[in-house]
């Protein structure tokens, strides 16, 4: 046998394993659920036979019930608690299943013979009926495996025949009694209980097949999921050092370290500047993308003053937004404001924010960064002036390598990935991100961040993968359109 043949077959086992475990733990389940519905059915059953036949059989018939229902409750109990790996451990708890339902199905056998001997020959509708409707509730909940539902409509079936049956024996009846008719009846009844186990059986395995090939299909999306995320993940540390290294030089060559170069070359020379810092700054965003959507991006969790980060981050991004025509200001309202967070990230969010602002600003206008602190919880507000966004732009907004403004003729460089790494960035510490618009003109980006107790001091910290890591983006295609 090759090593792909042996590789298949195990892979087939496996299926067939998680399918078995799958058919077990349903079966349990359902009989776990019904069991109270059961037991009034149970009941009903042993009041009439005690109040019409006998006591002895009813009390007789209620212990084995008894006994049976406990020895059902405990397997199901192992099946249901059972991790579903070990096939010696499933072979053993379906040979428990079939034992279970042996004896359940005995209890009922002997109920309905019992009855039907103690009304001696007749229509013997109560022990037929019974017998009906344990067998149809067999065909609605116990057709998750086969074999035990093969084995209780046999035995249900071979009972339903054997009463008639035996009415025509006892009393030597010809074709033309009555009898007969009964027998010719519970043939039909019989007939149309496989018929619905059929339908019933044949509706579960259709729900299993697509559970499997839907299984499948999301195995190989998670395979092209992480391949690749592997993929560019390598690719942008990859490009990142070179790009370093062009940019370095570049950076020299521009400056006139390396010998003075005329006005054009200057101007080609700040145009290459430009978009080597924008492919960096491209590559570091889907970097932090791709830790924070594996759960890898760790936080430095310490405590801090929030308002000397607002100040440092002001003064830091000042220049960059006066390149624009755009003046930063900071108003705030306490002199000190503790907060448990990591700085560094925190800021990241904050010069975002203040980046966009500025860059959708027109020049001459301001930009003002506020920290207030409301219902209880710090928060820092970037007020701009520019065209503003409405509501309906939010889910864009916070999107990945989405842009408000995304024609071939924007003004405003970006990535669209920002806004979303902020987001998550902000979740991770417990806080929130959002804008509102102005009632004038521009609009209102603020985060939220809870205020530090007395006592609470940070701690390390990993922001949970996000429930947007199984989408199968085409992030290198997005990556080329958006530098």
């Amino acid at each position: 046998m090759t090593k792909e043949a042996k590789r298949e077959g195990l892979g087939l086992g496996a299926r067939k394993n998680v399918v078995r475990a799958k058919q077990m733990k349903d079966y349990a389940e359902v009989g776990r659920k019904l069991v109270w519905q059961r037991q009034i059915i149970f009941a009903a059953a042993l009041g009439l036979a005690g109040y019409y036949y006998s006591i002895a059989l009813a009390l007789m018939t209620g212990a084995l019930i008894i006994l049976s229902e406990i020895y059902d409750f405990t397997v199901f109990k192992r099946i249901l608690v059972w991790d579903g790996r070990d096939a010696a451990v499933a072979r053993r708890l379906l040979n428990q299943l079939y034992v279970g339902t042996v004896l359940s199905a005995s209890v009922i056998v002997f109920y309905s013979i019992a009855i039907a001997l103690a009304q001696g020959p007749g229509t013997h509708f109560m022990s037929l009926f019974f017998l009906f409707a344990a067998a149809l509730f067999a065909a609605m909940n116990n057709h998750h495996i086969l074999p035990i539902l093969v084995v209780r409509i046999g035995m249900y079936g071979a009972t339903f025949l054997f009463i008639p049956i035996y009415d025509i024996w006892v009393t030597g009846a010809t074709i033309q009694s009555e009898l007969w008719a009964h027998l010719f009846t519970s043939l039909f009844v019989l007939y149309f209980v496989i018929d619905c186990s059929r339908i019933y059986l044949s509706f579960y395995q259709r729900s299993l097949e697509q559970m499997e090939a839907l299984t499948v299909e999301n195995n190989k999306a998670q395979q092209g999921y992480e391949a690749k995320s592997e993929f560019i993940s390598t690719m942008s540390h990859e490009l990142r050092t070179p790009l370093t290294s062009i940019k370095g030089s570049i950076d020299l060559t521009h400056a006139g370290h390396l010998g003075p170069i005329s006005e054009k070359a200057e101007q080609v020379m700040g145009i290459a500047k430009r978009n080597c810092t924008r492919l960096i700054e491209l590559i570091d965003e889907i970097l932090d993308l791709q830790k924070i959507e594996a759960g890898r991006m760790p936080f430095n969790m310490k405590r801090f003053d929030l308002r000397d980060l607002v100040e440092q981050s002001v003064a830091a991004n000042a220049p960059f937004a006066a390149r624009l025509g755009v003046r930063l200001t900071c108003e705030a309202e306490a002199d000190h404001l503790p907060v448990v967070g990591d700085s560094a990230r925190i800021e990241q969010v904050l010069t975002n924010i203040v980046s966009n602002a500025a860059k959708f600003s027109p020049e001459g206008s301001q930009v003002r960064v506020r920290l207030t602190v409301e219902e209880g919880r710090a928060r820092v507000s970037v007020i701009d002036v520019g065209p503003g966004l409405a509501d309906h732009d939010r889910e864009r907004v916070f999107d990945k390598f989405s842009q408000v403004d995304s024609s071939d003729t924007r003004k405003i460089g970006g990535t669209g990935l920002g806004m979303n790494i902020s987001k998550q960035i902000m979740q991770a510490h417990n806080g929130s991100i959002d804008y509102r618009k102005n009632e004038g003109a521009g609009t209102t980006f603020y985060f939220d961040l809870d205020l530090a107790d007395d006592d609470e001091e940070g701690k390390p910290a990993r922001l949970d993968p996000s429930a947007e890591a199984a989408e199968a983006d085409d992030l290198v295609t997005k990556c080329v359109a958006a530098s």
